[in-house]
């Protein structure tokens, strides 16, 4: 059996920086210390990488239990960002404070707020329950209420919910609009979207927010699709990216599947000649070793 890996896998920068804030944090923590270190949700979106850091003390802390912080533990705002309300929550506790947001991440949330000031309405393309999206949207209600204006935020999906939005006397009506992003969007989607509001809207300003690694990702998956007989997609089953890479896996290659260890490789891998293997943005380096290593152990020969 031959492996091929894509040109790109596995963490991005800001997945890594997360990640690597969580292991100092952990590091500097002395026998004595009574302090608890905590992230803000799930530090990403991978079981496998949680359970290892869950295993050396990390605690993930739900937004129920703010008020159990003392001065003594340290809590991680995640990759994803949190609302300038949880943030401030946080704080008041006196715990110490990581922000370790994508710094992708804190650019939208600033995009957002600046045009939330300006009394714009934002249309976001995003999945309504995404931390990322739950964060800007928090940044650009502040904005709006601190300038007195009513806060309109559309969130739409796909090219057929901007279109619902398309109608006279509508909520894009009266003011100017602005679409953004969240940054693990699918490009095609968006490309869609903005087509459709710019027929209805001519003054539409449009800013992607898509981080780079998401369709370097999606880039580097076509080109290992027509190298290769079927392809394994490593990563978190509740990871946005992940599952987009999947989706496009699904399209292009007979045998596809979405896998989070090394046990999970369906049997049918192991009989093919050429095996291509991909990874999602919050996958561990360790993990995509383990699976190539199972491969070259029980492949075909």
């Amino acid at each position: 059996m031959e492996i091929v890996r894509a040109d790109i896998l596995g963490f991005c920068a800001g997945v890594r920086r997360a990640v690597s804030s969580a292991e100092k944090a952990l590091s500097e923590r002395t026998p004595s210390s009574s302090g608890t270190v905590y992230t803000f949700g799930p530090l990403i979106h991978n079981p496998v990488a949680l359970s290892e850091l869950a295993e050396r003390g990390l605690e993930v802390l739900e937004s129920t239990a703010i008020s159990s912080l003392t001065p003594v533990d340290t809590v991680l705002i995640r990759a994803h960002g949190v609302p300038p309300v949880t943030d401030s929550a946080l704080r008041a506790t006196g715990a110490a404070v990581i922000n370790a947001t994508c710094p992708l991440v804190t650019q939208s949330q600033k995009r957002a707020a600046d045009f939330a000031r300006k009394g714009y309405t934002i249309i976001f393309a995003g999945d309504k329950n995404h931390g990322e999206v739950i964060g800007i949207q928090g940044y650009a209600e502040e904005a709006a209420r601190n300038q007195g204006y009513d806060f309109r935020f559309l969130l739409v999906r796909s090219a057929e919910e901007a279109a619902a939005l398309c109608v006279p006397d509508g909520p894009l009506s009266a003011r100017p609009c602005v679409l953004l992003s969240q940054t693990t969007f699918s490009i095609k989607e968006f490309e869609r979207i903005s087509e459709k509001l710019k027929a209805f809207i001519p003054g539409l300003e449009i800013y992607s927010s898509i981080c780079p690694a998401t369709h370097e990702r999606q880039d580097a998956l076509r080109r290992l699709c027509a190298q290769v007989e079927g392809v394994l997609v490593i990563g978190g089953k509740n990871s946005s990216n992940t599952n987009r890479l999947f989706t496009t896996a699904e399209k292009l290659c007979r045998h596809a599947a979405l896998i989070e260890t090394a046990s999970e490789i369906p049997p049918e891998f192991f009989e093919l000649e050429r095996v291509g293997i991909t990874a999602g943005a919050s996958t561990p380096d360790s993990v995509i070793a383990a699976v190539e290593e199972r491969l070259k152990e029980n492949g075909r020969r």
